[in-house]
């Protein structure tokens, strides 16, 4: 049992109906809430003095917190995450939100950076937050490689995959390479390949050189670590991260410390090295997860929320993610829907124009 279910077994049900009506009023409107205010809405009859009794409990558990002395209670990290573990009520998705996702899936012939691109730009829009999606990496085995050499500094790596795609990415070779320690790389890689893909190849080679690291040229060694190193985390079109409706975070708050946590934000987002764990959050668990404040370990962000959902194809392995970012207080029953319909969709429609 969690520390919020914890929390939550131990409530009566008057401090429950408090706890949930604060934090469903805090989401709405942003605003601390005060105990006049509740006892407007309550189920019995209480007063405001009981209420502002039950208020100081709550916060005493560490579920509720006054931003100023006189003023009303808002959630904590704490009890927005017991809220959205116990009392959450998801709603459904709306036709009109429906049909404008459906929307994205545009002409049937459009690549996939096309419509991931579309989607993103659709999920801000309906959502009024930023989108995340991360572009699946491909997963077709390699047919054959080279390496070209461009200059002192500068390489070509061809990749011919099984599916008839041909890619060209440039990289910077370790020092002292030469076209023959070149050719011995790719060699070496061309012999292992065949029927392997490049997250495939590159485990089958870390093995082969640890087993045959005498056998191995250190410098051909060495432009093959580089070189997979770059293939797998080099930010190429294959790990792309695309963001949407940055502006939507800034339009929805005023003060200048959330102006300052956006920024933060948007630098965050900018890290390529982060890709690859945005994704990991998705890998844990099957559907939507909800990652709020300090939770969210890829933004250093702690006054956002991650609402994430992980892609997967045909086959139901995980390829890709989509997700939403917000302040912590974002419309939960609303997004959680939406992004799992999303991610139901980009899984499909991306199975269906061939990809992994």
């Amino acid at each position: 049992m969690s520390d919020s279910e914890k929390i939550l077994s131990e409530l009566n049900e008057r401090s429950k109906e408090v706890f949930r009506r604060v934090v469903e009023s805090y989401l709405t409107s942003g605003d601390p809430v005060g105990s006049r205010t509740l006892t407007r809405s309550m189920t019995e009859k209480v007063s405001a003095a009981t209420i502002r009794n039950t208020m100081q409990d709550l916060e005493y558990l560490g579920l509720l917190d006054s931003p100023h002395i006189s003023a009303g209670r808002i959630p904590t990290q704490l009890g927005l995450r017991m809220f959205v573990d116990s009392l959450l009520e998801v709603g459904s998705v709306s036709q009109e939100d429906r049909d404008s996702i459906d929307a994205t899936a545009g002409v049937s012939d459009q690549d996939v950076t096309t419509l991931l691109d579309s989607v993103g730009a659709a999920l801000s829009r309906i959502t009024r937050g930023a989108s995340l999606v991360l572009s699946p990496k491909r997963e077709a085995p390699v047919r054959h490689l080279e390496f070209v050499s461009l200059s002192a500094d500068r390489a070509l790596a061809v990749l011919v995959f099984a599916d008839g795609h041909v890619e060209n990415r440039l990289f910077t070779p370790p020092p002292g390479q030469t076209p023959s320690s070149m050719r011995e790389a790719a060699n070496f890689l061309n012999s292992l390949a065949e029927g392997r893909t490049l997250s495939e190849l590159r485990t089958t080679v870390s093995r082969e050189i640890a087993q045959r690291r005498a056998q191995i040229d250190a410098l051909a060694q060495d432009l093959v670590e580089s070189g997979l190193a770059i293939w797998e985390n080099g930010g190429q079109p294959s790990e792309r991260l695309i963001v949407r409706g940055q502006a939507n975070l800034i339009d929805s708050t005023t003060e200048a410390m959330d102006l300052d946590r956006i920024r933060t934000l948007f630098d965050d987002l900018e890290r390529k090295r982060d890709i690859a764990e945005f994704l990991e959050l998705a890998e844990d668990a099957d559907g939507v997860r909800i990652f709020i404040g300090s939770e969210n370990k890829l933004f250093s962000l702690s006054g956002s929320s991650l609402v994430v959902s992980p892609y997967m194809n045909a086959d139901r392995k995980i390829i890709g993610a989509v997700g939403v970012i917000g302040p912590t207080r974002l419309n939960y029953g609303r997004i959680v829907p939406i992004v799992d319909y999303t991610a139901q969709l980009v899984g499909r429609l991306v199975s269906e124009r061939g990809k992994p």
